[in-house]
């Protein structure tokens, strides 16, 4: 099995990322909130990653959780649903909590 994360699983493309947003369809937990698209006709899940200044400052840790959730995904992209996905980071998190904001995703995702 490919675990790869290529741009074929990204969402690289404002348009790509209105899409999404304009159905508005999502569910969120403490420290993620996920945007979702119906069937993107692709046959895979893609990816979009949103983390603000106003969550963390600081660049090292945007690009930390950033890193994180696009691993998570990575791992279990195969048993996702061929959809677009957005995550934003609602709550900033540290290296401590990393397994639950995995688990917060992974439920997230599932739906």
């Amino acid at each position: 099995m490919d675990q790869s994360f290529g741009k074929s699983c990204r969402l690289l493309k404002t348009e790509d990322f209105s899409s999404v947003f304009a159905l508005k369809k999502q569910r969120s937990r403490h420290f993620v909130q996920v945007f979702y698209s119906a069937d993107n006709g692709l046959g895979r899940a893609r990816l979009g990653l949103v983390v603000s200044k106003k969550t963390a400052r600081r660049a090292n840790r945007r690009n930390y959780m950033k890193r994180l959730l696009r691993d998570c995904f990575r791992r279990h992209r195969h048993g996702l649903p061929p959809q677009d996905f957005i995550v934003r980071v609602r709550t900033a998190f540290t290296r401590e909590q990393a397994a639950q904001v995995q688990d917060e995703l992974l439920r997230l995702l599932a739906g």
